[in-house]
């Protein structure tokens, strides 16, 4: 299961929510499972933005990642992606995007980041992907192969601006909208804008911003962004939908 976030505007929230889809699932998968599936890997978390080191915490920037990965050219062997992972928490790892630069032309970039979506598609725990902007060839074409792909934005002009001219919108199946206090745009303009249905709305916190800042998400999660989180990955279909409630 391949499933993908992303923004048209930088500083939306994709980061973030892609962080806390991981732990969520993470910490929800073992409350079901027992401690003893305490070591097992659940949930992947694979950064193509370059954020999600900080932002978890860790204590050192992956020397080596994605980007290496997708720089070694459409040859790169799968298995090397598990040696690229870094565990975050009990349950979750890492795939960081790593310092290589891009070295290789549009078409050649496009056609590894499909291979890589293939590559963590059929992987044996569910992918969560931090595409960022997807303004690059090999997270375009990584979006393209998603099983799943939500667009990720505030109530914001400039990002519905953005949105609709992206070529990426295409490949979305649900908006998330990150509320901010005072917006004057709603959901529903929202929605309408992007001819897309809203699966979830995250209201904005100090708190969270101040954990974000601190790196400390991984250690202490909010009960509220979990919550919003769970929502999400219930309607891309990455959780279980809870009993009682719609499909």
């Amino acid at each position: 299961m391949l499933f993908t976030l992303w923004s048209p505007k930088g500083g939306s929230g994709t980061s973030v929510l892609a962080a806390a889809c991981a732990l969520a699932l993470a910490r929800s998968s073992l409350t079901e499972t027992g401690p003893a599936a305490s070591g097992r890997v659940v949930v992947r978390l694979a950064d193509l933005d370059g954020d999600l080191p900080a932002l978890l915490g860790l204590p050192a920037e992956p020397p080596t990642g994605l980007a290496d990965w997708l720089a070694a050219g459409i040859e790169a062997p799968t298995d090397a992606l598990d040696q690229l992972a870094v565990d975050v928490t009990t349950g979750a790892s890492l795939l960081p995007r790593g310092a290589a630069p891009p070295l290789l032309a549009p078409p050649a970039a496009a056609e590894c980041g499909a291979a890589l979506a293939v590559a963590l598609r059929d992987g044996p725990v569910p992918t969560i992907v931090d595409a960022g902007r997807a303004d690059s060839p090999a997270s375009r074409a990584l979006l393209e192969v998603s099983d799943v792909a939500f667009v990720v934005v505030r109530p914001c002009y400039l990002a519905l601006r953005r949105g609709v001219r992206s070529t990426a919108l295409a490949r979305a199946s649900g908006v998330v909208i990150v509320d901010e206090p005072q917006r004057a745009l709603s959901s529903k303009d929202v929605a309408e804008v992007f001819d897309l249905p809203v699966v979830a709305r995250i209201p904005w916190r100090a708190t969270t911003a101040r954990l974000v800042d601190a790196g400390a998400l991984t250690r202490r999660l909010p009960d509220g962004l979990a919550r919003a989180a769970m929502t999400v990955l219930r309607a891309a279909g990455v959780a279980p939908t809870r009993k009682g409630a719609a499909a």
